[in-house]
């Protein structure tokens, strides 16, 4: 059983910020040079907002809403908030405006913060018109407009006032999920929730004072929220806030972690760097390589290497794999993945050039973590064992099937519920109180749990097969020459797939000579045969795994990229399928007979 370190975030938060005062905390790049705040002077920030939000009549039960990436203000912010008695609400800058406002309206937010005077200006109009909202405060704007964060901690620093001190049982945020199959749902989480979560996380992850990470998992999600901000700030352990997704390789090399948190498709990005870095090199050294990789795999597998795979992996370890360590800062002890399943390919390959994987697995709804891989407890493929304080349990009875089950979940991370959803917790919840995740999974005798699917994805054929695709997805996406992709085939009588090409990748294979494509335009790329017949071969190579009835017989090719800024994908970057099928639905269609016979289809 877990035993729980704090009663409530606001004692987590007070006891680090005593007990670390004088350590760094957060890093921001200002110009070219990395500035540090120590946790006492978060402390004192924290104080002064909080009683700055007090005097503008936000306190106890109020809900705060927040627009904003990673920064100092968020963190400032939504600790002020829970030593208020509030809750914080967060949401994401790349969210859609109408998703801003229906949030706004459904948790009945009081105030909202915004991180730019960009953002302000298209906000600042919601106070008195959207739902129940009566201030909108910008973390930058001009210094004498009473609406920003620095007028706020000036008024409280004239009337300091002390923190507040919840129960475990009261609320202290919500997360909106995705909402990849309708409106989002505020996700109730509670102090015990989340404090559970975060002690849980001490007893398996092995975080020093000394530690380091490099901030870009949105903390709006409650992966980064948890593990890294909560999780982090617990242990005495700094962060440094990455400037951009862009700009992640070049921080990473700047800060130096020690570890990292982060989500499958940044190590898919690393991955697929690397290799194609690896595929310009002369055939003699990509064979080294390639043997360098599998000697690294049997002995991290725990095999004992010959004389010649030590000399491959020490070749390969100089020639590639000490400088792409290089570049995370050449201090990375290890990195956390959650968020998403990763591939076993690209985990074995991060493993090889020496930095270790360890997988985690959870729900917004469970706060998140209920399973993880850590030290002396890890095996690839699968998302670990149960969390202390957490029990799994696989329901066959949902799937028919004999091995493979919905995952419910038991523990005091458990959410709450769905904040204004009685139907939806009815059907979430069991009797004796499990969460219902949706997700197929199966347990091995030791307790590791594998994820084998998403139960709302998975659909059946005509021939009354069930698929899953997600896997063949995620495997399709690790072509250097896919950027994205989704496979199709619920009631058809097969499967079929939208791909979004790697442009660049593309454009700079049909530039080599040999290929013979005179014309590179984007759209005359799309529609060349020898294209079609490159991404059919991908398509063959990363299917090789799947039964014949899983794999994908025709697809059609897409220029405009899945994102959260066109509505397909949700701001974790999760597919949203409705949209794309009611963007693409006449494609798909003609990828089955119906439609214009003018379309060009490749099959395989």
């Amino acid at each position: 059983m877990s035993t729980q370190k704090f009663k409530n975030l606001v004692e987590l938060y007070e006891q680090s910020v005593e007990t670390y005062a004088g350590r760094e905390l957060f890093g921001t790049k200002v110009g070219n040079v990395w500035r540090w705040m120590t946790y006492g002077e978060f402390g004192r920030l924290v104080d002064a907002f909080r009683a700055g939000l007090a005097a503008r009549g936000i306190g106890k039960g109020d809900k705060i809403a927040c627009i904003s990436n990673n920064r100092v203000e968020w963190a400032v912010a939504a600790y002020a908030t829970y030593s208020l008695g509030a809750v914080w609400v967060p949401m994401y800058e790349a969210q859609l405006e109408k998703e801003w406002q229906f949030i706004i309206k459904d948790c009945d937010a009081k105030a909202l913060l915004v991180s730019t005077h960009a953002i302000y200006q298209r906000t600042k109009d919601y106070a008195g018109k959207v739902g129940k909202l009566e201030h909108v405060i910008a973390f930058e704007g001009p210094k004498d407009d009473a609406n920003t964060y620095e007028a706020i901690l000036a008024q409280g620093r004239l009337a300091p006032m002390k923190a507040y001190h919840p129960s475990g049982e009261e609320i202290c945020g919500f997360i909106y999920t995705s909402g990849t199959t309708g409106e989002p749902k505020g996700v109730m989480l509670t102090h015990d929730n989340i404090a559970s979560n975060v002690s849980a996380i001490h007893e398996i992850i092995d975080i020093e004072p000394d530690d380091r990470s490099l901030s870009f998992l949105p903390w709006a999600h409650s992966f980064g929220q948890t593990v890294e901000l909560h999780g982090l700030l617990s242990m005495g352990a700094a962060m440094a806030l990455a400037e951009s997704v862009d700009k992640i390789v070049d921080n990473l090399a700047e800060t130096r972690p020690t570890i990292i948190m982060s989500v499958p498709r940044i190590f898919n990005r690393i991955y697929d760097r690397v290799q194609k870095q690896i595929r310009e090199k002369p055939k003699p050294i990509q064979k080294l390589v390639s043997a360098g990789v599998s000697a690294a795999k049997k002995r991290n597998a725990g095999g004992r290497l010959s004389v010649l795979e030590v000399a491959a992996f020490e070749a390969a370890d100089r020639l590639v794999f000490e400088k792409v360590r290089g570049r995370f800062g050449g201090r990375l002890r290890y990195a956390v993945s959650g968020g998403a399943a990763i591939s076993t390919e690209v985990a074995e390959f991060i493993d090889a050039i020496g930095v270790t994987v360890y997988e985690g697995y959870g729900l917004t709804e469970t706060s998140p973590i209920s399973n993880a891989n850590a030290p002396g407890r890890r095996r690839l493929g699968s998302v670990g064992r149960a969390i202390p304080g957490v029990r799994i349990v696989i329901d066959k009875t949902v799937t028919g099937d004999p091995e493979n089950g919905e995952i419910i979940i038991y523990g005091p991370n458990v959410m709450k519920g769905y904040h204004n959803r009685p139907e939806e917790n009815a059907a979430v919840f069991t009797k004796d109180g499990g969460f219902r995740t949706g997700d197929m999974g199966r347990l091995d005798h030791q307790g590791y749990l594998y994820i084998t699917g998403r139960i709302k994805e998975q659909y059946k054929l005509e021939n009354g097969k069930y698929v899953v695709p997600t896997p063949l997805e995620e495997k399709l996406k690790l072509s250097q020459f896919i950027a994205n992709v989704m496979v199709h085939g619920a009631n058809k009588p097969y499967n079929v797939a939208l791909i979004v090409p790697d442009m660049s990748e593309l454009k700079e294979w049909a530039n080599r000579p040999e290929n013979g494509i005179s014309d590179t335009s984007d759209d005359a790329l799309l529609a060349d045969p020898k294209v079609k017949n490159l991404i059919r071969q991908e398509i063959e190579q990363y299917s090789q795994d799947w039964k014949q009835f899983e794999k994908v017989l025709k697809f059609d090719l897409v220029k405009e990229d899945f994102s959260a800024q066109n509505g397909m994908l949700t701001p974790s970057l999760k597919l949203k399928r409705r949209e794309v099928l009611k963007a693409y639905g006449d494609k798909i269609e003609r990828l089955y007979g119906g439609g214009s016979k003018a379309e060009v289809r490749a099959s395989i």
